[in-house]
């Protein structure tokens, strides 16, 4: 991997696990219990400046990317609950680019922390009250095709940590 690639994909592409058993799932539930606060910390005490700083070449600023992660895992939570009542939903995809220029991705991050951290109580919650059943339900995505939530599961768990790592990263390349 180059070290472009590595600034862009500094935990690797994301590989759908072949199964999921209890103690992977809840090892990505963990995960994603955890992941508000850890979040919270890495931009902690961020000036606007270092804020408005891209977090790798040609890539989203920090503020952008904080949240794009808060979109992301909302509409996440809601493709989970979505497939949990309906059957096999076919889900809508959206321009995840384009939503980082609308006019919200320049308020301070602390709106989308919030807005993170109750998607994330609300989104655990659910996922540690399902029945072993429930795991074999999902939802079709227009462009990734069928989604079973163990996948869900494990590609936001993993998702949150390839963007704090990018945060990470970028404070220490900087020296912040």
């Amino acid at each position: 991997m180059d070290e472009q690639d590595q600034q862009q994909f500094p935990l690797g592409r994301f590989v759908a696990p072949a199964s999921m058993g209890a103690v992977e799932r809840d090892a990505a539930i963990a995960l994603l219990a955890g992941f508000p606060q850890e979040f919270a910390d890495a931009v902690d005490r961020l000036s606007d400046r270092q804020l408005d700083t891209p977090y790798r070449h040609g890539g989203w600023t920090i503020r952008q990317l904080v949240h794009h992660v808060a979109d992301s895992h909302l509409n996440a939570y809601v493709r989970t609950r979505l497939a949990l009542t309906e059957d096999w939903p076919r889900i809508c995809a959206y321009d995840q680019a384009a939503w980082a220029e609308l006019a919200d991705a320049k308020l301070p991050p602390p709106v989308s922390l919030r807005l993170l951290e109750s998607v994330h109580a609300r989104w655990v919650a659910t996922l540690r009250a399902l029945p072993e059943a429930a795991w074999a339900r999902g939802y079709h995505h227009p462009e990734n095709g069928p989604q079973k939530l163990d996948t869900v599961v494990a590609t936001y768990a993993w998702h949150g940590q390839h963007h704090l790592a990018h945060i990470v990263n970028c404070r220490r390349r900087e020296g912040w």
